[in-house]
């Protein structure tokens, strides 16, 4: 456990899963849509829409509206369920992403997905045949990409904020230190790389 709380095995569990897409680049190719996928919220109406998306949603919409910037012609498309909140992650993320200046017109809500595969499958008949960019966190991403190509769509991935900067980068002596954020980060990689071994079961089966 102490070895897993320091940041060089850390960094090392997490890297594979991180490495497998580069960060989305400008093209002259139009996007059709712009897929921001679900993570999480706390509905809290005396906080600013941004303020109750979980770090994770955040972490996406930033990524998503970077990407808007530059391709203005593409609609955004939120996802996400409401499980126990009163506002599904969607509606949240459209109301951040309007208070951030895109309009409303721009944003298409799909508030029933309650994980990635239903994400999928939900969103595939919409954008079939359209030039799709898809957002989430870099360590979820394959999992994403290869539930979108089950239902026919070749998305463009555009990670968002890896877990691993810089793993050949200067690190001084707090670095091997056991740190709770460490764990999380080998948690995370744990909680995807069996995701990715339940997904190739499921698709083998």
């Amino acid at each position: 456990m102490i070895l897993l709380s320091t940041g060089y095995v850390s960094d090392r569990v997490m890297q594979p899963l991180e490495n497998n897409f580069a960060s989305y680049q400008y093209t002259e190719k139009p996007i059709d849509y712009i897929v921001i996928l679900g993570c999480g919220n706390t509905s809290n109406p005396d906080l600013p829409a941004t303020s109750q998306l979980f770090p994770c949603s955040l972490q996406r919409l930033v990524e998503g509206l970077r990407i808007f910037k530059l391709h203005p012609e593409a609609q955004l498309i939120t996802s996400g369920a409401a499980f126990d909140d009163n506002d599904s992650n969607a509606t949240n993320v459209k109301k951040a992403a309007m208070l951030l200046g895109v309009p409303e017109s721009k944003i298409i809500v799909e508030s029933f997905p309650k994980d990635t595969e239903e994400e999928a499958e939900l969103i595939a008949p919409r954008v079939q045949g359209k030039n799709v960019v898809l957002v989430t966190n870099a360590d979820h991403m394959l999992r994403a990409v290869n539930y979108f190509k089950q239902h026919g769509i070749d998305v463009i991935p555009a990670p968002a904020s890896n877990w691993v900067k810089n793993i050949d980068g200067y690190k001084n002596w707090s670095y091997y230190l056991p740190k709770s954020h460490n764990l999380t980060q080998t948690t995370n990689a744990w909680y995807e790389s069996i995701g990715l071994l339940v997904q190739w079961l499921k698709s083998d089966s």
